[in-house]
């Protein structure tokens, strides 16, 4: 009777939000047929997403819901953005002591530093082996499509003033020492600033200190701690990821509402070709991959769509982090492996952000009628290589690297290199939710290699 009563209560309140939207519509004058189609046609998803309990069709659905939010009622849509702030706020609070407590219990647990080292060693070669395969599928696609020959945009003067904010913001960054930058001097800071990497070395340095302490007692109990923190935090999780429908139908519904569609038109060929050349980089390396360490495809597709769901919603890694930490475990990858491999993937593994650059140097340069040699191109390809590991962690790192890049080609301006921030959002969903996958996979793959992967039947649901 109570699950009746529910179901009602659900349909109630889905048809009142539609008919409360198609009042608002109404009186703003963007009441139409299509609306009304596509308004219902969303409900029966949210019903289907009720029946189906899946957290990866919940968020499907509340993507659509908040294009058409932000589509149909932008206004609405741009206040709807402090649900998709709310919940990073929280996830980012959720991280540092889940990659504390991951990596203390798995290291000091079973400490073996060698295999540490050896973890390590895998890692880097790794990711530098299938990110120089992204930006030299990235170069292959813009020289393919030669999206940007032709194209004559006018710089919108929102997204002039953001290029100069971003590149004001990350002036700091650059004077930084982004090695000495890695290692902590205050790990309580290193927490509140969410700086992952300082956060990940902490974490190995207190669990090798904590595995070699002689005594029983302390050891024992400090792992318990951490162990039952881990535990906690894993919980904390599961209760925040039920507001992530909420927040991405906000996050979508205010990045529709500030870009509308009509630059989308213009610069649509950009658009395609990054997301053809993602597709393609999925397809040529990263199946492959799987395929030649023995990964069963649809197992790890049904451990990931969640958090690259989550990623590709928010355009944000740091949303899919806890989530991906989570499922990757009970896929059957050791707490070592994940707290390790995946948070260093993502200062260091960015395979969608490193394609997404070398496409888009060589489309800025095609814009301002440049031509590139293959030379010149692969010169481009091995700045990046450095660069695009050097402001890991810096708000807006992607468009100044980008900036970087385009400054030492003569003929291009900053002002050229600004009208890509007009679709930014739409290609940043993609880069991310490849970030995500190419994370994940290298984080089972190194498990595979130290045997480290012990597949749980029935783990993901």
């Amino acid at each position: 009777m109570n699950k009746w009563l529910n179901s009602i209560y659900s349909y109630f309140a889905l048809y009142l939000l539609v008919l409360v939207l198609l009042f608002t519509a109404a009186n703003t004058g963007h009441f139409d047929l299509n609306s009304v189609i596509r308004l219902f046609g969303i409900t029966i998803l949210y019903y289907i997403s009720y029946k189906r309990k899946k957290l990866s069709l919940w968020i499907f659905t509340s993507m659509l819901f908040g294009i058409e939010v932000g589509i149909t009622f932008p206004l609405f849509g741009l206040e709807m953005e402090r649900l998709g702030t709310i919940f990073l706020r929280l996830i980012k609070s959720l991280v540092a002591p889940l990659i504390l407590s991951t990596l203390v219990v798995g290291i000091a647990g079973h400490s073996n530093i060698k295999q540490l080292g050896r973890i390590g060693l895998k890692s880097i070669i790794y990711f530098e082996v299938v990110t120089t395969f992204a930006l030299l599928i990235g170069l292959l696609a813009i020289n393919l499509t030669k999206a940007g020959e032709g194209v004559n945009v006018e710089v919108r003067e929102a997204d002039r003033a953001k290029s100069e904010m971003l590149l004001k913001q990350t002036e700091v960054g650059h004077e930084r020492d982004h090695i000495v930058e890695i290692f902590p001097e205050n790990i309580a800071k290193a927490i509140t600033n969410n700086e992952i990497l300082q956060v990940v070395v902490f974490s190995v340095i207190f669990a090798i200190g904590l595995g070699m302490v002689q005594k029983e007692e302390p050891k024992r109990l400090m792992i318990g701690f951490f162990e039952g923190l881990s535990e906690i935090m894993f919980k904390f999780t599961d209760i925040v990821m039920y507001f992530a429908p909420v927040a991405v139908f906000g996050a979508l519904a205010a990045t529709i509402a500030k870009s509308g569609l009509d630059i989308l038109y213009n610069l649509l060929q950009l658009v395609l070709t990054l997301y053809g050349a993602l597709v393609a980089f999925v397809v040529l390396v990263l199946i492959p991959i799987a395929l030649i360490s023995k990964i069963k495809l649809k197992d790890f597709w049904k451990a990931i769509q969640e958090p690259v769901s989550l990623a590709f919603a928010t355009a944000s890694s740091e949303a899919a982090l806890p989530k991906a930490m989570e499922n990757l475990e009970k896929f059957g990858v050791s707490k070592k492996v994940v707290g390790f491999v995946l948070p260093t993937g993502y200062s260091f593994n960015l395979d969608g952000t490193t394609l997404y650059l070398s496409l888009a140097t060589v489309f800025i340069a095609q814009m301002c009628g440049v031509d590139m040699s293959i030379g010149e191109q692969i010169g481009i390809c091995l700045m990046l290589m450095l660069t695009s590991k050097g402001v890991a962690g810096v708000r807006g790192a992607s468009f100044v690297i980008l900036a970087g890049a385009a400054a030492t080609i003569k003929g291009v301006t900053i002002d050229k290199v600004s009208i890509i921030l007009a679709v930014d959002a739409l290609m940043d969903m993609a880069r991310t939710s490849i970030n995500v996958i190419g994370n994940c996979l290298a984080t089972v793959v190194i498990a595979k290699s130290e045997k480290e992967f012990h597949p749980v039947e029935g783990g993901i649901e």
